[in-house]
């Protein structure tokens, strides 16, 4: 691949450049996430709630509605949302600025005229100070350049976090979009019980981190940054934490430990401005992980699958 390829597929993210955008998506996306939630059977570690990459988006993929399923799609190469249903019929609303409350008006409105009669909690979860849904004015922004930017890494990083995963042959996520984050994320887990999760997260009932976080896991993922990292970032952290875990060292030279947010973390732009972003990732990934699972005595062997193996039929 070239470098202008390269640079393509793995673009520039500066966080400054787009924040309110990212703010306005989160909440957009937080919508069609309750949506899915509103509609969908509990899945343990609340996998039943995020949504998924696809070639052009995010999705729900299907979610059940009496007898028949409905999709939501985020196209953000068009820039659309797009919601279809199993008896053929479609609906379209362009995503462009305008006010969380007028697109939450549009899309119920949608909904119904498909016959989609759906209920939603109207807060946001795991924000300060979050505003109803159907009453915020504050998030309206929509630069339709720099989400595209946003969507083009999680291609990218979707496509390797999906490498690592099948490294693993133990209980693990799929590689999903949690829209609370909001951020791309896959976990394994060791198979041993956790203690109590303390909870704490803004709007976010603590029951529900708490069954989260039932088992031990090592999780990474990629985040579009705020507060303590300000910019795009890959992380990876342990639950609970092993001793020696903040004092292990990690690769490539650019991770570091955040004694804030208490997990490893990789800058976005040491990824894109490797001779080898895939490489660079994997290798951070891998030996975060390594750090956790060896320092919490994982049965390793166990749940690893054999690299020799065959991968194809």
């Amino acid at each position: 691949m070239s470098a202008s390829s390269e640079s393509q597929a793995w673009p520039s993210l500066p966080l400054e450049a787009w924040s309110e955008s990212c703010a306005t998506l989160h909440m957009w996306t937080q919508i069609v996430g309750k949506i899915r939630i509103a509609q969908c059977p509990w899945t343990n570690h609340s996998w039943h709630v995020t949504l998924y990459v696809t070639a052009r988006g995010l999705t729900t993929s299907p979610v059940p509605y009496g007898s028949s399923t409905f999709e939501i799609d985020f196209d953000f190469v068009d820039h659309q949302l797009i919601v279809q249903t199993s008896d053929g019929r479609a609906a379209r609303m362009a995503l462009e600025p305008q006010s969380t409350a007028a697109f939450y008006a549009r899309l119920m409105d949608e909904m119904r005229k498909l016959g989609l009669d759906v209920q939603i909690h109207h807060k946001p979860n795991e924000v300060p100070d979050p505003i109803r849904f159907d009453e915020d004015q504050v998030h309206c922004a929509y630069d339709a350049d720099y989400v595209n930017r946003f969507w083009r890494i999680l291609v990218q990083a979707d496509r390797v976090f999906k490498e690592f995963r099948g490294r693993f042959i133990g209980k693990c996520s799929p590689v999903h979009f949690f829209w609370g984050g909001p951020d791309l994320a896959v976990t394994r887990f060791s198979g041993r019980r956790a203690p109590e999760h303390p909870g704490g997260i803004p709007s976010l009932p603590d029951w529900i981190t708490r069954e989260a976080y039932s088992h031990e896991v090592s999780s990474c993922g990629f985040w579009p940054g705020g507060g303590a990292v300000p910019y795009p970032a890959f992380y990876s952290y342990a639950y609970p934490e092993p001793a020696g875990f903040a004092a292990a060292a990690a690769r490539p030279g650019a991770a570091f430990y955040s004694n804030e947010l208490r997990e490893f973390i990789l800058p976005y732009d040491a990824v894109r401005q490797a001779d080898s972003p895939d490489r660079v990732l994997l290798e951070f990934l891998q030996t975060t992980y390594e750090t956790a699972a060896d320092l919490g005595r994982w049965d390793r062997g166990f749940l690893e699958r054999d690299s020799s193996a065959k991968t194809s039929a």
